[in-house]
């Protein structure tokens, strides 16, 4: 990490402990069971010993209730060695993160303490066939009838769709609001009772060993008790507070991913020859490590700053939108210009090259496009301006 940042011993023990287990348990076996699009059993177990996926809940609750800073360390060393965990990690968190600061204390007492052992595990219902990037376009309803909401409706690219057990759904509680986010709720709900069905996982390019799939309901029934702060049409307030903390996540696995691509990257250069000498004595190869490098570091400045300040609770919307821009295209330009110092290697599935090549475009489309991104970071740069 930049020596910009002092971090803490606590941070630094963080740092430590999930950089030893990736490079111990995660490394040796990632590329093996990302091919078979295998889903990692027992790395989650550990990663549920230690503590993983009740980082951003409070100690009251069982979690460990860590500042933004270290949310990004353990998301850039996750990645590292493979994305999958920590979009399994991921969503979750953002469903933990929503009932924090939303949730009545009722529903903090109830959903929190299993969600920080990750038993259950989480997941959020947010994007469908025909709404993604605008989510306020969603068709999801949720009818209030009796001491029940009836949904009816589908979702996609629900990631921990099949295995999480709690999920974040958004839905529209009044169709006719005008603008249409002011008629969108947010429920916690659970798997069990009739009328919800998780159709198929979505097959992907990368981004595997974690499922992605669609859901359908048809007349499930959630409790009234389970809508988000027991009250409507606050729903799309809750879910993009909760995504800016995405964002940033998914900004730090950029980073995760394009360092792990530079890593292999330079080891080779300094492996392979070519007209008698390594390749890393070639200046277009030493071009080429030192634009990754200094991508890589100025990403990582980005994505440090925005966790800073919203440890300091500062508005961060530009400067998260600002790191998940360039971390993602840096995670995506990173990994070709490896596949590239690799030459046939690179493309081969003996080396991880083209796991990162394939995972990395997800990071610039999820968590909100990076053209979305350009929008708010200049729409946040203008509301600045004119103040």
């Amino acid at each position: 990490m930049s020596h910009a940042f002092d971090l803490t011993e606590d941070q630094r023990l963080v740092q430590k402990t999930v950089r030893e287990f990736v490079d111990r348990d995660v490394m040796p076996v990632a590329s093996a069971m990302e091919h078979r699009d295998e889903y990692p059993e027992a790395l989650v177990e550990t990663m549920k010993s230690m503590g993983l996926f009740g980082l951003n809940i409070p100690e009251t609750y069982g979690g460990s209730d860590v500042d933004y800073t270290t949310f990004a360390i353990v998301f850039e060393e996750l990645s590292r060695g493979w994305m999958g965990l920590a979009g399994i990690l991921g969503a979750h968190l953002v469903l933990s993160d929503v009932l924090v600061r939303f949730g009545t204390d009722a529903q903090r007492k109830q959903f929190l303490p299993g969600l920080a052992k990750g038993e259950p595990r989480g997941g959020i219902c947010l994007s469908e066939p025909g709404a993604g990037t605008d989510l306020q376009r969603i068709t999801t309803t949720a009818t209030r009838r009796g001491g029940s909401y009836i949904v009816n409706g589908s979702k996609m690219w629900v990631t921990n769709g099949r295995r999480a057990q709690t999920l974040l759904l958004m839905a529209k509680t009044d169709t006719s609001s005008t603008p249409p986010y002011r008629g969108i709720s947010a429920f916690v709900i659970e798997k069990g009772a009739p009328g919800l069905t998780v159709s198929r996982d979505i097959d992907k390019l990368g981004y595997k060993g974690v499922e992605t799939c669609e859901l359908h309901f048809s007349d499930f029934a959630v409790p009234e008790a389970n809508l988000i702060g027991g009250v409507e049409g606050e729903g799309f307030k809750h879910v993009m507070t909760g995504l800016e903390a995405e964002r940033l996540n998914v900004a730090a696995r950029g980073l995760g991913v394009a360092q792990a691509a530079f890593d292999v990257a330079i080891a080779y250069a300094q492996e392979r020859q070519t007209f008698g000498k390594p390749i890393a004595e070639h200046q277009t190869i030493q071009i080429k490590l030192a634009q990754m490098a200094t991508r890589i570091e100025a990403s990582r400045l980005l994505v440090y700053a925005a966790a800073r300040r919203k440890d300091k609770r500062e508005r961060c919307d530009v400067e998260a939108g600002m790191a998940k821009l360039f971390a993602t295209e840096t995670a995506h330009d990173v990994s070709l210009e490896a596949m590239r110092i690799l030459g046939g290697n690179g493309y081969s599935k003996d080396f991880p090259v083209e796991r990162f090549y394939r995972d990395a475009p997800l990071l610039m489309i999820g968590g909100g496009t990076n053209e979305l991104q350009h929008l708010i970071i200049a729409k946040g740069l203008l509301e600045r301006s004119k103040k």
